[in-house]
């Protein structure tokens, strides 16, 4: 059985469908209150580097480069034991990946979904 991955802005409201709802932002999203906004996890260490981040910058015309630069900090050992970490704790149920760009195709959400369902898979 594969565990489902999808995607959804932190502004978005929570749905029961959401299963494990994970924040993975570096920086909390401008404008959400750490006491009301509903997530189970926060993973701001699962987030791209702050270099890389700034370099990126959400211009389109850097995707590419970020989404194979952001793919390979994915590879290191901590990363792939919190992405282990999501896995265990959501036990098959769906995780939901939230972010506060405002680029619902070109963000670091988009990317490291594709990279957990792959892990997922082969778990």
């Amino acid at each position: 059985m594969t565990t489902p991955v999808q995607i959804k802005r932190a502004y978005e409201s929570p749905a029961d469908s959401d299963g494990l709802r994970v924040l993975v932002d570096r920086l909390w999203p401008r404008g959400l209150s750490k006491a009301s906004f509903k997530h189970d996890l926060w993973c701001k260490d699962l987030a791209p580097s702050a270099d890389l981040r700034t370099w990126f910058g959400h211009k389109p015309e850097r995707w590419e480069q970020f989404r194979r630069d952001y793919t390979a900090e994915l590879r290191a050992d901590a990363a792939q034991g919190l992405m282990d970490e999501i896995l265990s704790t959501a036990g098959g149920r769906r995780i939901t990946l939230l972010y506060g760009a405002r680029d619902t195709e070109h963000n670091q959400a988009v990317v490291l979904a594709q990279v957990l369902a792959d892990r997922a898979r082969r778990h």
